[in-house]
């Protein structure tokens, strides 16, 4: 049987593929998605391991001149930065009393 002039039954089988592969396409990236949305969750806490932290800075400066005043007392320690405006000292659970005590004490760097 011969297809009219006027009819539109030509289109029905490319409407049908249109269609489909835009269901498949919308189930794939929901089902595939990472699930990251606009809202961010807060970071987790960081794991510091074996480490005890003793103090958090708001200055790089200040954090390495605590860090040079820890070691020069004889106290294993080291920096971490989670962000731009955080720096926190980190030393040996068995040096974190005496830590502790010269991180009171400490006025930090001269600076603006």
């Amino acid at each position: 049987m011969p297809i009219q002039a006027g009819s539109l039954h030509y289109a029905v089988g490319p409407l049908v593929v249109v269609v489909v592969l835009v269901l498949l396409g919308l189930f794939l990236r929901w089902a595939f998605g990472t699930g990251t949305s606009s809202r961010r969750k807060p970071p987790a806490p960081a794991d510091d391991g074996l480490l005890t932290r003793i103090a958090t800075l708001s200055r790089r400066e200040s954090a390495l001149a605590l860090r040079a005043v820890l070691s020069d007392a004889g106290i294993r320690s080291t920096v971490r930065f989670p962000d731009r405006q955080r720096a926190v000292i980190l030393v040996f659970p068995e040096d974190a009393d005496r830590a502790r005590v010269l991180a009171a004490t400490f006025d930090g760097p001269e600076g603006p």
